[in-house]
């Protein structure tokens, strides 16, 4: 699998990311507070801006923290981070979270192909209950409309992988755009990484992320829950050897037990540290970064598998998804 491509491109990225760039208001819950809000525990759901705010008032907005987010920006960022140079796309709004996000964005190097659109910022509650888990009930506002035309194609092309999750089939609109993106990608050589992102969204796509994974995908990011849907087997060894029969390189992240890695039909097993958790957002989108930053450098799938690890764990001691530049600069020099 050749990785890197030598272009003429100015300021090419590494990585193309698309994504949802929603902003987190995250708060510490009891598990009698996630049933007296009717919520499905460790799950994410689409929700309207009143239920947000029902679930705000509730909650009591002075209790929250606020970080932006977005599964697929979190790990752009990640990449940018350890320095591989990445690009996002993705659509805002013209409000106050746009200006944080895009604020964001610029003060991790990320090179910004995000589009402002004429309604709210993107937000998702975070509830995180004393076991680490967390519900998050998202209003994806402008993310909604991103399109095919929000797509730099030049940048794309000029890419080494183009990685995205299942989240962006929530909408036609941001369907089609992954769409358009996978053929532009596919025909210049670009290898497409794909992350499903939560049970949920495969509950509700199912046979098209498997059809999808059969025929475009490079490299896949799952965890055991959702291989469990995907499959409809809870046996670990099975659905990941389901898994490998479909795709030819990728991770299953298995929580405590740590990773399975695996690439040309090879498997390996990534073992965990014991640590302390505080809040697993992001933990998947960490370990998404960790591994295709590796593997870029290196092309070597326990390497990667490793990095992965390392920084699922370190986001998961943390509130937030996010890991500051100051961390992420010491984590670099450890895993480099």
């Amino acid at each position: 699998m050749v990785i890197r491509k030598v272009t003429n491109v100015k300021n090419s990225p590494a990585i193309y990311g698309i994504g949802n760039p929603i902003v987190d208001i995250i708060f510490h819950v009891s598990d009698d507070e996630i049933k007296a809000l009717e919520l499905k525990k460790g799950t994410m759901s689409l929700v309207s801006k009143n239920r947000q705010n029902e679930i705000i008032n509730h909650l009591k907005m002075k209790n929250a923290s606020v970080f932006p987010g977005g599964s697929a920006p979190n790990t752009i960022i990640a990449c940018s981070g350890l320095g591989i140079p990445s690009a996002l796309s993705g659509k805002i709004g013209d409000d106050n979270f746009g200006k944080i996000y895009l604020d964001q964005i610029k003060k991790h190097n990320v090179t910004s192909r995000i589009v402002k659109g004429n309604g709210s910022t993107g937000t998702s509650v975070v509830l995180i209950t004393p076991d680490a888990e967390r519900t998050m009930n998202t209003n994806l506002g402008m993310c909604r409309e991103f399109n095919e035309k929000d797509i730099d194609e030049e940048l794309l092309r000029n890419s080494s992988f183009l990685y995205f999750t299942g989240y962006m089939w929530d909408t036609e609109f941001q369907k089609k755009a992954i769409q358009k993106a996978v053929k532009i990608a596919k025909s210049s050589n670009v290898k497409i990484c794909f992350d499903v992102a939560d049970p949920f969204a495969v509950e509700r796509n199912r046979e098209s992320f498997l059809e999808f994974i059969i025929n475009k995908v490079d490299i896949v990011f799952a965890n055991q829950p959702e291989l469990s849907i995907l499959f409809n087997s809870t046996k670990v060894d099975y659905t990941i050897n389901k898994l490998m029969n479909i795709v030819k390189c990728g991770a299953v992240k298995l929580g405590k037990e740590g990773s399975i890695v695996f690439n040309n039909s090879n498997k390996s097993k990534i073992e965990p540290n014991l640590i302390s958790a505080k809040d697993t957002t992001g933990a998947g989108d960490m370990y998404a970064a960790g591994f295709l930053s590796s593997f870029y450098k290196s092309n070597d799938y326990k390497a990667s598998g490793k990095a992965g690890s390392t920084l699922a764990e370190e986001v998961i001691q943390i509130d937030g998804a996010q890991l500051s530049k100051t961390r992420m600069e010491k984590i670099r020099s450890k895993i480099f």
